[in-house]
């Protein structure tokens, strides 16, 4: 399944790949691609939506729903 959510706070590669990274870490992920310039996060996998936000939180951004 890919699914695309809408980030805010990212600002720079670095934050993409801040996100990338907690995202990539998830065992339910296959991989993860972020924008800065859009806002946005692609997901291949099959995550928990609510694991998915959680992670990006907890990597300091906020996930628009």
């Amino acid at each position: 399944m890919v699914d695309e959510l809408t980030v805010e706070g990212m600002s720079c590669e670095g934050c993409e790949q801040s996100v990338e990274s907690a995202l990539e870490e998830m065992d339910a992920v296959d991989s993860a691609r972020a924008d800065n310039e859009s806002d946005q996060v692609r997901i291949d996998g099959n995550p928990d939506a609510d694991a998915v936000a959680q992670t990006i939180e907890d990597a300091g951004y906020t996930v628009r729903r």
